[in-house]
């Protein structure tokens, strides 16, 4: 496809410049329609001065009447049209007087009264002023509906920015408190080394984190480097229990997904498919294209919907009694954030099988990174090799 050598630039983003433009075009082409007029009655080539004078008369008077209006536009409306009302008829008024004023000038010895000149031009002049103002405060109303709604996207794009920050900052405390029970566990039993071990592990993952926005978008490479962090630190938890298969797809590893979007389909899948097994789960990760869309899905060993835990590991939310005891993120967080990040053009499901397990299937549009903004280096890397 040909990218063109510039970047058009609305009509109307110079405001003041957009006005003289149409000025110039609208009185210009005013003049011109009076020079062709006269030209084909047969009028003299000196009757061209009266039509350039009327020109410029009313390209005066409605230089003031944009002053006058521009102030009324703002006004409640009862007062912008009742002023307009009383204002156009006296600007037309003047501008009937000059024009016949210099008519009378230009044929003195004419039989026609001055009055019957007013009256005359002044059909005309209503025309050419009515026209100019109409057009005036239709573009300006336009104008205005076009920021209102400006404003209003910017403004429902900070609300969903604000969503997406705010469900993406709910995995943070979740997960932190998780791991820094752990770690506090492993202190107590005065198991040092595995508690630095995890510590050094938790840095480098929440590092990671403070690095990229909440709202942003970060490459499939990028999001499996940083799930495979967090499976190190749980795998200190649940050592051969926690069994992982990543089955990442090279055409996907350059699509995009919203940041830590994975980390709660996994730490689902450890909640209710590794930790009340005795023998643990395999938990497997894939990725492929189908067809635009970009498949991710999460799937474990465990014993899925089978049990007790069916609604709990759905809505992310565990009861002991009767009372919530936890307030998981986890399937409804995912949920929210793709409505959120692509609205109806994603997909979003869970499968049991009835021999057992539980899969989550993502589909969402698979978008790689502008090449001109180039690849980002996947800070995960980074910060495992400085951890």
């Amino acid at each position: 496809m040909a990218v063109l050598p510039f970047r058009p630039t609305p009509f109307f983003a110079n405001k003041n410049k957009a006005f003289w433009r149409l000025q110039a075009v609208g009185w210009g082409g005013a003049l011109l329609l009076r020079l062709l007029s006269n030209l084909a009655n047969a009028q003299p080539v000196s009757i061209l001065v009266l039509a350039l004078i009327s020109t410029i008369t009313g390209f005066s008077i409605s230089l003031i009447l944009s002053v006058v209006f521009r102030q009324l536009i703002a006004r409640r409306a009862l007062v912008t049209w009742l002023v307009t009302v009383l204002v156009l008829p006296a600007a037309v008024g003047l501008y009937a007087f000059i024009d016949a004023w210099v008519i009378s000038l230009y044929r003195p010895d004419s039989a026609t009264s001055f009055a019957q000149l007013l009256i005359g031009v002044f059909y005309l002049d209503l025309t050419l002023l009515g026209a100019w103002s109409a057009l005036y405060y239709a573009i300006n109303f336009y104008l205005q509906i076009e920021e209102q709604n400006d404003q209003l996207i910017r403004l429902e794009n900070q609300a969903t920015s604000a969503q997406l920050a705010m469900l993406r900052y709910q995995l943070n405390p979740h997960f932190l408190f998780n791991t820094l029970n752990s770690i506090s566990t492993l202190v107590l039993l005065k198991q040092t080394e595995p508690a630095n071990a995890m510590l050094s592990r938790l840095s480098s993952f929440l590092r990671y984190t403070l690095i990229n926005e909440p709202t942003g978008r970060v490459t499939v490479s990028q999001e499996v480097e940083t799930l495979k962090l967090y499976l190190d630190i749980e795998r200190m938890r649940f050592e051969e229990r926690l069994r992982t298969t990543f089955r990442i797809d090279p055409a996907t590893v350059e699509g995009l997904l919203p940041s830590l979007l994975l980390q709660p389909l996994v730490e689902n899948a450890i909640k209710y498919a590794v930790s009340p097994q005795e023998s643990g789960a395999e938990i497997t990760i894939t990725t492929q294209l189908v067809g635009p869309n970009l498949r991710i899905t999460v799937s474990d060993t465990g014993p899925g919907l089978q049990t007790g835990d069916s609604d709990n590991r759905l809505s992310g939310v565990t009861f002991d009694g009767g009372e919530p005891v936890s307030t998981g993120v986890g399937l409804a967080n995912i949920r929210d954030r793709l409505a959120q990040a692509y609205g109806d053009e994603h997909r979003f499901e869970t499968v049991d099988a009835p021999e057992g397990g539980f899969a989550v299937n993502i589909e969402i549009p698979f978008e790689r990174r502008e090449q001109s903004g180039g690849s980002l280096p996947s800070p995960t890397r980074s910060l495992v090799a400085a951890g």
